[in-house]
This record gives structure tokens, C-alpha cells and sequence, in this order.
């Protein structure tokens, strides 16, 4: 069985440490603990890599996050992978800093990437991750908030939040959505 996860986040140095690029650094994560590594190919870097008897696409897009659904379109149908086997890892605002939401289809909550997918998936029914980075930032300050870094104590957290994000991803993959949600969601 082969499964597409799909870290969002925006190409360029310059956005590296960014909150928005949080879908980034769980695959990145993944990849380090996993010992593999990524290969520029269409619409992004991608890493093929088994999870016990599963197969995985990891894909983070080279296009800009609000143009993400063409890359995984493309993947979603090179690889001819099922949507239920879709996962998204992305930023959220609404839930504070690194706490995880797993859900299996629903609104892009105002987030233009996974509006974007909605749209070239012609379907909000896919998995996402959401990544709670938090929400403390001044009326009509958001773009800034998202494409800033995180504070220096949160750096400090982040490889124990991204090792948990991680482990939600492992178990979406080898046990499904309905398990991934009950262990994970809001931990």
C-alpha cells in the first residue's frame, strides 16, 4: 500500500525556520531518523522510503504553499495513491504551539495551501496534520506571525514536538486515521 505525506512550506533559505514551513521540518525530521534523504524531482523534493510493509512519497513542494495542490495532484496521480492515503502536514493558528490535530477531511480553515489542494483535488476529504504554532500576534499581523520564526523557547521544544508529529504521521500510515486521531489529537 503506498501513502503520499505532504509537509508544506515555502521554498528559499529564507523561510527555513519559519512557522509556516513546520510541515517541512516533520518530514525533514522523519528523514534524519529514517536515514534518508531527498531528490529534487517535479513540483518538489521527494524521498521514497518503505515504513515496515507500507510504501511512502514524501513530498515537500517546490511550488509556493499557496500553490501546493498542483504538486499534489501530480504525485497523488503519478503514483496512483488512494486520497484516503494522503496525509498534509501543515501550520495552524488556532491550536497553540505544538499541539497536534489530525483530521480526516474538513474546511482549509483559511489556510491557503490546503485550499489550494481542495481545489485541485476537486475534495476537502483528505487527511491533514495540523501543527499548532500558536496565535500570538496583533490584528492583521498574521502573514507576518506565520512566515516568522518561532520564539528561542520554542526552538528549544521543537525536536520533542516534531518527534511526536512524527510519530502521529508513523501511526496514520500503519494503523489508520481513526487511530492516529485518538492518540494523538491535542497530546
Amino acid at each position: 500500500m503506498k501513502y503520499l505525506i505532504v509537509g508544506l512550506g515555502n521554498i528559499g533559505s529564507e523561510y527555513a525556520a519559519t512557522r509556516h514551513n513546520i510541515g517541512f521540518r516533520i518530514l525533514d525530521a522523519y528523514a534524519e531518523a529514517s536515514n534518508i534523504s531527498f531528490s529534487t524531482e517535479r513540483y518538489g523534493d521527494v524521498a521514497h522510503c518503505r515504513l515496515k510493509n507500507k510504501q511512502l512519497v514524501l513530498l515537500k513542494p517546490s511550488t509556493y504553499m499557496n500553490l501546493s495542490g498542483n504538486a499534489v495532484r501530480y504525485w497523488q496521480q503519478k503514483e496512483n495513491i488512494a486520497l484516503e492515503n494522503i496525509l498534509i502536514l501543515v501550520d495552524d493558528i488556532a491550536l497553540p504551539f505544538g499541539a497536534i490535530r489530525i483530521k480526516t477531511s474538513g474546511s482549509d480553515a483559511g489556510h491557503n495551501g490546503l485550499k489550494n489542494i481542495a481545489q485541485m483535488l476537486g475534495t476537502q476529504a483528505y487527511s491533514r496534520l495540523r501543527f499548532g504554532v500558536g496565535n500570538d500576534f496583533a490584528r492583521g499581523c498574521q502573514i507576518d506571525y506565520v512566515l516568522g520564526n518561532f520564539t528561542s523557547d520554542q526552538e528549544k521544544e521543537l525536536p520533542e514536538r516534531l518527534k511526536v508529529a512524527v510519530d502521529a504521521m508513523c501511526e496514520f500510515v500503519l494503523a489508520g486515521a481513526q487511530s492516529a486521531m485518538c492518540k494523538f489529537n491535542n497530546k
